[in-house]
């Protein structure tokens, strides 16, 4: 097995409320117009980091995820473009990840803006894919280049239920057939990563490879 690449995992450590997670402080973010700013933090930290990781000569990219509002920002390829300069990174270093529902939500305009990141070189994924009501019609004509098949029918091929795995199984080749990357989410044991590799799915992630880490814990285990 090789690592191929990271995701960018935002966390706020309040100072009373101690660790908060994103699906509670994220939809505020987005109401109180603060997660244009923190988008943009989030992707400056991620590619300054990941210039710094010890690559023993593979190519790692990190993947921040995208809100449904930041897909209806227009400025947002712009931003990406000038964070890409800033930080001195190429842009096939960065992959952005959006859900099924975040695209769905406004179709033509998120349509508009995965293009216009696609021609400044950004790779682009589909979070949580299987959960959302996509259309196969509309997802075919996206420029994305991978799909990453939504834990809980990865957990619960883990749990030996049958119809997950006939989902994994077949959203695999589904998105292969499609010509996409696919990624299996929420891989937390070995017979779930071998049975993923059975079915030729391209790579995995979850506590099976590794805990989420510091971005100094993460260069460490890199270089071990």
């Amino acid at each position: 097995a090789t690592v191929v690449g990271a995701e960018a995992l935002v966390r706020w450590r309040h100072p009373k409320r101690g660790l908060v997670p994103p699906d509670q402080f994220i939809g505020l973010a987005e109401q109180g117009g603060l997660i244009k700013p923190l988008t943009r933090w989030v992707l400056h930290q991620a590619l300054e980091q990941s210039r710094q990781w010890p690559r023993n000569g593979h190519r790692l990219p990190v993947s921040v995820n995208l809100s449904a509002r930041n897909l209806h920002d227009s400025q947002l390829a712009d931003q990406v473009s000038e964070l890409l300069e800033e930080t001195q990174s190429d842009p096939h270093d960065l992959e952005l990840e959006i859900t099924e529902s975040a695209m769905m939500a406004d179709p033509p305009r998120a349509s508009q803006t995965l293009h216009q990141l696609q021609e400044r070189g950004v790779e682009l994924s589909v979070d949580d894919f299987g959960t959302g009501y996509s259309s196969l019609v509309y997802l075919s004509k996206l420029p994305v280049h991978e799909i990453k098949i939504d834990k809980s029918f990865v957990m619960g091929m883990a749990a030996r239920k049958e119809e997950d795995t006939v989902i994994v199984r077949s959203t695999n080749d589904l998105g292969h057939n499609l010509g996409l990357k696919v990624v299996a989410e929420g891989v937390e044991d070995r017979r779930t990563f071998e049975l993923l590799a059975s079915f030729g799915c391209d790579a995995a992630q979850g506590y099976y490879m590794a805990k989420p880490m510091s971005w100094g814990d993460l260069g460490t285990w890199l270089a071990e």
